[in-house]
Formats: C-alpha cells, sequence, structure tokens
C-alpha cells in the first residue's frame, strides 16, 4: 500500500521537490497527499501546484492565537490522513494540539548532528566552535527544539575554507538525500519509537 506524505513549507522547497521527485517512482512507496504553508506566496506551494498536489495556507497572523493557529493547522492536516508528516523547512514550532494528535508520525531536519548546535544557526555555530566534522539529523518531533528521538542522521566534513555558506549548502545536499532514503524506508517498512530510538518495521 502507498503510504499518504503531508509536507509543510515555509520557503522554496528544494526538499519538497526532492521527495516530489522520488515519490514519481511507484517503487518509492509513497505519495505527497498535500503541502501545507504558513506564508502565501513561497515558491514551494508553486512546485506543489505545479506537480498537482492540493495546498493550503494557515498564516500565524490570521488566527487571534497561536493555539488556534496550532489547532486548524492540526485539524487540516489530520484531514488527509497522513502516514508520515514531514517538516520540509516550516520555520514555525507546533504545539499543544498538534503533538499529541501528529506528533509521533511527524519528521524535521537539522543542519547539525544532534544533540550538538540546536537551534536556528546549526552550520554557524560548528564552524565557529571548529569542530571537524558536523552534518544533518532526521528526527521524530517533540516539545523541544530539535531533541526529537533520531531517524537517521549523515557526517558531513568541515573544510579549512569553510564558509557558513559553502557548510551549509554541503549540508543541505546531504540532508535531501537522507531525507528522501529515510522517508521512504519510514513509507515502505514502517517504523515505532521505543523510547529514544526510531526503528523501522511495524
Amino acid at each position: 500500500m502507498t503510504a499518504r506524505l503531508l509536507v509543510l513549507v515555509s520557503g522554496s522547497g528544494t526538499n519538497l521537490q526532492a521527495l516530489l521527485d522520488a515519490c514519481a517512482d511507484p517503487s518509492y512507496g509513497a505519495e505527497v497527499v498535500a503541502v501545507g504553508a504558513d506564508r502565501d506566496g513561497i515558491q514551494a506551494l508553486t512546485r506543489a501546484e505545479q506537480a498537482g498536489v492540493p495546498t493550503f495556507v494557515h498564516r500565524v497572523d490570521d488566527f487571534p492565537s497561536r493555539a488556534e493557529w496550532d489547532a486548524a493547522v492540526t485539524g487540516e492536516v489530520s484531514s488527509y490522513r497522513p502516514d508520515v508528516v514531514v517538516l520540509a523547512g516550516f520555520m514555525k514550532l507546533l504545539g499543544s494540539s498538534y503533538l499529541p494528535a501528529l506528533g509521533a508520525r511527524t519528521v524535521n531536519t537539522h543542519p547539525a548532528l544532534s544533540p550538538s548546535f540546536p537551534g536556528m544557526h546549526g552550520p554557524r555555530d560548528a564552524l565557529e566552535y571548529g569542530v571537524r566534522v558536523t552534518g544533518c539529523t532526521l528526527f521524530v518531533i517533540d516539545d523541544g527544539v530539535d531533541t526529537g528521538p533520531i531517524v537517521d542522521q549523515r557526517a558531513v566534513r568541515v573544510e579549512d575554507d569553510d564558509t557558513v555558506e559553502t557548510l551549509h549548502e554541503r549540508i543541505k545536499s546531504a540532508e535531501r538525500s537522507m531525507l528522501v532514503e529515510a522517508v521512504g524506508r519510514m513509507a515502505r517498512e514502517g517504523f515505532r519509537i521505543e523510547g529514544r530510538r526510531v526503528r523501522f518495521g511495524g
């Protein structure tokens, strides 16, 4: 059976595009059933529309409170009955409505090797610290910042002449490959969470 993916986005949608491209192959075992965003007029929504995928937008400013926004996102995402939700550059934290309902099937990426360098500036923080190896992490979300159970990680070597920009570009390349491979396995094999460990298979 083909797994149902829903992707939440905030920007250009390069990770979304990688998933759309992968889903075009029936052997991948998944299809993107909807794409949601917290902003209008972004390239990621255009990518989804060009692929014929339904889209929706919920802007925080359109709701009386953050909690009501969270509840609206939860309801909309749930209506598509996703097996896996992918946060692909989605720049909002999901909260008290979303996490109990969908958190255990929602994954996000972080441009560092968790638990090191959490937050918005993983590549910069790794470079400033002087590590020789950093990378990217795919994890199941929880109520912390980049703290959830880890699905997969990829290492990226830090070169002597790296800038934050050059390092981040190589991390993003590794991230796309990791995301496509791991989400495909989650779709085809299923997955479960045992404590801090994410295990493939039903």
